[in-house]
């Protein structure tokens, strides 16, 4: 006789789903404190990463007032957006902007230094550059895709660097008037000393043992490990996809304020414009998002990405550079809230026929993309003949 096995003994039932139970919170557990441990480690590299380009912009002689790379503030936009381009990232050339300003707060007092406004405009031209990954990556999908599907991805990389330009461009006047401003100005924004005092606690003996090197030395190897560590928050972060936002493409998606209030989120969450405006590329061309409505998604994100800016002005113990991102997401949140409320719809259709003016020949591609290069590199020369 069969013995029927399709109920199981509840008293044998139960110990084994406790069991599991306690597998599952252990391993929930485990990871949680895994999790915890790496993000602590990227933490510490990417503050000391600052602290080794802090010392390193101090007496590094290409960077220092009067050098042509950083004449004026002309000369420091170009900087940052070129800078920007190259490395297809946006966050470390914010970051060093920051450094910049605040190895000039510690200059000898008389001696000329890296200016507020100087790190005001590199950190816009950070900004400018920052969604060129965007058109790389349209690019790869163009190549991978049909012949009647390679408009989509370019598309949105164009709308994405005509819309950050649009933003940042206007509301960069709006931020030096701020700078200029005396109440403004006078904004003394740092974490309590005790967080200073565990910096030099934490790092002090590093920086003591690498000022002995060249300057130019000890600023590069901040820089690369700044990289780095922006590649352990990625790994740590919560990593958006494409397949996770399947099942959120219906019709609040083509709203207005939704789609700002995601972009905000996605660019907070990951910490990274560009992370947040590439993941569009594969969302517009698999039909999840139209590229009529990604306009609102790329001026949230384009404002909660100086969230990791904010963080390392902080962490650098820098008034000053507290004062320039504090300005500069004021003046961004201010004209981005301004322009959707009154002016969007005309300023979509402004977009939407420049992008289509851009991708519809090669030729015309190929010259925006040049562009992108062209313009901070003549603004750094017309900056230095005119200084």
């Amino acid at each position: 006789m069969q013995t029927d096995q399709s109920h199981a003994d509840p008293v044998v039932a139960e110990p084994e789903r406790r069991a599991v139970g306690g597998a599952s919170t252990a391993t929930r557990g485990v990871r949680g404190l895994w999790w915890a441990v790496r993000f602590l480690l990227a933490l510490f590299t990417f503050v000391g990463a600052l602290q080794l380009m802090k010392t390193g912009a101090g007496s590094l002689d290409i960077l220092q007032p009067g050098g042509f790379l950083v004449r004026n503030a002309g000369s420091t936009l170009g900087l940052g957006w070129l800078g920007a381009l190259l490395v297809l990232s946006g966050s470390p050339i914010a970051a060093t902007s920051l450094t910049l300003v605040a190895a000039g707060e510690t200059a000898s007092a008389g001696a000329q230094h890296f200016t507020e406004i100087q790190g005001f405009t590199m950190l816009t031209g950070s900004r400018l550059g920052a969604a060129f990954v965007v058109l790389l990556t349209a690019v790869i999908y163009a190549v991978r895709g049909g012949k009647g599907e390679r408009a989509k991805p370019l598309s949105t990389a164009v709308i994405a660097l005509c819309t950050t330009a649009l933003i940042y461009i206007p509301s960069a006047v709006i931020g030096f008037a701020l700078l200029r401003w005396g109440p403004f100005h006078s904004l003394e924004l740092q974490f309590p000393g005790q967080f200073a005092d565990l910096i030099d606690l934490v790092y002090g003996d590093l920086l003591a043992r690498v000022e002995g090197l060249p300057a130019v030395v000890v600023f590069l190897g901040g820089l690369g490990v700044l990289l780095l560590s922006f590649k352990l928050i990625d790994a740590v972060l919560p990593q958006l996809s494409d397949d996770r936002l399947e099942d959120s493409r219906i019709g609040w998606l083509s709203r207005k304020w939704p789609m700002f209030a995601i972009g905000s989120a996605v660019a907070l969450i990951t910490m990274s414009v560009s992370v947040a405006l590439t993941v569009l590329v594969p969302l517009v061309s698999k039909g999840y998002v139209k590229r009529e409505h990604i306009l609102p998604y790329i001026m949230g994100a384009n404002i909660t990405t100086l969230g990791d800016t904010m963080l390392a002005a902080f962490a650098l113990n820098s008034p000053a550079a507290v004062r320039i991102v504090l300005g500069q997401a004021i003046a961004t949140t201010t004209f981005t809230v301004i322009l959707l409320t009154f002016f969007y719809p005309q300023v979509r259709r402004a977009i939407w026929r420049f992008q289509r003016q851009m991708i519809k020949s090669k030729t015309r591609l190929a010259g925006f993309t040049a562009a992108l290069f062209i313009l901070p590199i003549a603004i750094i020369l017309v900056a230095g003949v005119i200084h």
